[in-house]
């Protein structure tokens, strides 16, 4: 089992503050998470800092943490743009970029001059052209949405042939969409376990109609967590956490988080690392510094030795 640990990212107008966010990605170097992620939201009440310029901050802090979004909704973007940015975050970062992709579903297409009724090929043509771009020295591309004639970009990614690309995808269709055109899973913070569990046997099943080692398609899980000795505060920190990120109340979304002494905790892990996740991201919805400290020091040493 890899661990990863969210990237601080949800701050109110005046609030950064540099050194403890250069403090918090020495501290997760030092604590040994394998990388550190970001995720995407352009619009909505919760203030939560871009995912690139995040990772790209984050890249100059550091030296040896991976650093991810799950996921750029890739639909909302330019491909040109996108491809560029990322292989030259993956230059400045020498090698060390995750990227995550979605289609992202039915939100406000309207604010992006993107057609509700085609983001699924949106999607598809955007990921192949960003695909041509990073691979070939001169592209020619006559797509439905973007068109390319003798067209090159320099510097490719500096991972070959470019970094891994994780998919976010929840309907089996997606998740076949994942395994054709993706290097990996990442289940949502959002989906319970059991859903998770159903989702990667998709995939797998997917894997091998494919002919695809799974061993070569890593799977991944984002886990939102409160790590506090008093179970019933911990359920009421969580649920408060959540309700700040995505604007509302959802059982399903509370039933998928984590929360209670670190023992507690443990276990519910352990369900997800048994339902398939080969990643765990641990995102603390609050007090992330010291949910860190506490991930590090009572729930993965007790995760390994159990």
């Amino acid at each position: 089992m890899k661990f990863a640990i969210a990237l601080p990212q949800f701050t109110a107008d005046g609030t950064f503050d540099p050194s403890a966010f250069r403090g918090y990605l020495s501290r997760a170097e030092e604590l040994g998470f394998e990388s550190a992620w970001t995720q995407e939201a352009t619009l909505g009440t919760s203030p939560q800092l871009s995912p690139l310029e995040t990772m790209t901050y984050a890249a100059a802090c550091t030296e040896r943490l991976r650093l991810g979004c799950v996921v750029f909704v890739t639909t909302l973007h330019s491909p040109v743009h996108l491809a560029k940015s990322l292989a030259s975050l993956d230059q400045l970062s020498r090698g060390r970029i995750e990227v995550g992709v979605g289609t992202g579903g039915p939100r406000m297409f309207s604010a992006f001059g993107v057609d509700p009724d085609s983001y699924i090929a949106r999607f598809n043509e955007g990921l192949s052209l960003m695909k041509e771009l990073w691979t070939r020295p001169r592209v020619d591309f006559d797509g439905r949405f973007w068109q390319l004639s003798d067209a090159g970009m320099e510097p490719k990614p500096f991972q070959k042939p470019y970094p891994r690309l994780w998919f976010g995808a929840n309907s089996p269709t997606a998740l076949r969409r994942a395994v054709r055109r993706g290097g990996g899973f990442f289940g949502a913070g959002s989906s319970p376990t059991s859903a998770f569990a159903d989702q990667v046997r998709v995939v797998r099943d997917a894997l091998a109609e494919e002919g695809r080692a799974a061993g070569d398609f890593p799977i991944a899980k984002r886990v939102y967590i409160t790590v506090d000795d008093d179970a019933e505060r911990a359920r009421r920190r969580v649920n408060a956490g959540l309700e700040r990120i995505y604007g509302r109340r959802s059982e399903r979304i509370e039933a998928a988080a984590v929360a209670g002494p670190p023992e507690q905790c443990v276990r519910a892990l352990r369900e997800v690392g048994d339902a398939g996740a080969e990643t765990i991201l641990f995102t603390p919805v609050d007090e992330q510094p010291e949910q860190m400290e506490r991930l590090a020091a009572e729930v993965i040493p007790r995760y390994a030795r159990d």
